[in-house]
């Protein structure tokens, strides 16, 4: 009998601190699809992966806590962008890898995370960041918990994209296809409403 290694333990952020600027300046995680907050669809798919699901909001704490470990929040606090949540996901995480997901992607599916963290972890040393035809998901990665002084590092130095750090820290891609509907932004009113999917 073949015995398969278990995957190393990570954390899970989920970022849902933005300012929500096409949703007219709503949370967007609080916003409903299919009858639920767009937050639980997240908290459902990602639940059992982690005892440390940690969420990033600013505003809202007390509806997001029910859904997480751990609540992070930005420091500055004029919405610095999502690479702000990162950095406080990093801080926050307790396991070796960090998994990070946004808000609106609540067609993700439970294959699609476990490839990255299979993925992840045969890249010990690296980020991940999804990518489908030639496009990276830069908030769709797994990060080396390891890898924080770098982040904080390239923020110091003035760097706002998290894409452009994990690629420099020489980024593992997990191509995903062209289009693929799990990967579907949900990030604004019309989107919410064509996109009826089917949550697993």
């Amino acid at each position: 009998m073949i015995m398969i290694d278990p995957l190393p333990s990570c954390s899970i952020l989920l970022l849902a601190g933005g300012r929500g600027q096409r949703m007219g300046g709503q949370d967007k995680g609080l916003l409903e699809w299919q009858g639920r907050p767009l937050i639980a669809h997240l908290h459902r798919k990602t639940r059992a992966l982690s005892d440390d699901l940690i969420i990033s909001c600013n505003r809202n704490r007390e509806r997001y806590a029910m859904y997480a470990d751990q609540l992070v929040h930005d420091e500055e606090s004029d919405f610095p962008g999502p690479l702000a949540g990162i950095r406080a996901g990093l801080r926050a995480a307790r396991h070796p890898y960090l998994l990070v997901l946004p808000c609106d992607v609540p067609q993700i599916d439970t294959s699609l995370l476990q490839s990255m963290r299979e993925t992840a972890s045969r890249n010990p040393d690296k980020p991940l960041m999804v990518r489908h035809g030639e496009h990276w998901e830069p908030l769709l990665c797994v990060i080396p918990s390891a890898l924080a002084g770098a982040f904080e590092q390239a923020w110091s130095e003035g760097e706002r994209s998290p894409g452009r750090i994990m690629r420099a820290l020489h980024a593992v891609a997990l191509q995903c296809p062209p289009d693929d509907p799990r990967l579907a932004n949900l990030n604004t009113p019309e989107l919410l409403v064509q996109h009826k999917g089917v949550s697993d």
